[in-house]
């Protein structure tokens, strides 16, 4: 069982190890490194509060385990909608915490946030999170064409 908590201060090492992953920089929105600096003072600044500080990360926990983050970003207030990123660590990949992970944040986004839609922008290319979104009922609404030098990508959102 999951559970998803706010950033604390001993998540450094974490970030700093998974948004320096340039391996996952084709599938997210940060294409270079980040120093201890950066993320010790985005943890410091962050509030918990996505209506504050217009994004929220959440930590996956599992046990005594810190297994990734999941992010909602680009909200948009007015139309009761915001995007969803998320990042496994290689060693917690492929064992269902993504999904558990997405049916959380989904619960919460709902019942807490009154959003009605979340939605992701995947890689065409990362067919693991295609498979993901797909048997969670997201719908693929939009092809977006070259999004990113790799691959197209796919816009799949979800009401909730």
């Amino acid at each position: 069982m999951i559970t998803l908590r706010k950033l604390e201060p001993s998540d450094l090492p974490f970030l700093y190890q998974w948004e320096n992953d340039a391996d996952a920089w084709a599938d997210g929105s940060n294409h270079n490194p980040l120093s201890q600096h950066d993320l010790r003072e985005y943890i410091a600044a962050s509030t918990g509060d996505i209506y504050r500080d217009g994004q929220l990360r959440l930590i996956i926990q599992i046990d005594d385990s810190t297994a990734g983050c999941l992010d909602l970003f680009n909200l948009d207030i007015r139309n009761r909608r915001a995007e969803i990123g998320m990042y496994i660590a290689p060693e917690f990949r492929g064992k269902g915490i993504g999904r558990q992970a997405v049916i959380a944040l989904e619960k919460y986004a709902a019942q807490q946030l009154n959003l009605r839609i979340l939605y992701a922008i995947i890689a065409t290319a990362n067919s693991a999170c295609t498979r993901l979104y797909a048997s969670l009922n997201y719908d693929p609404s939009s092809i977006l064409k070259y999004w990113t030098l790799e691959s197209d990508a796919i816009l799949w959102q979800k009401n909730l």
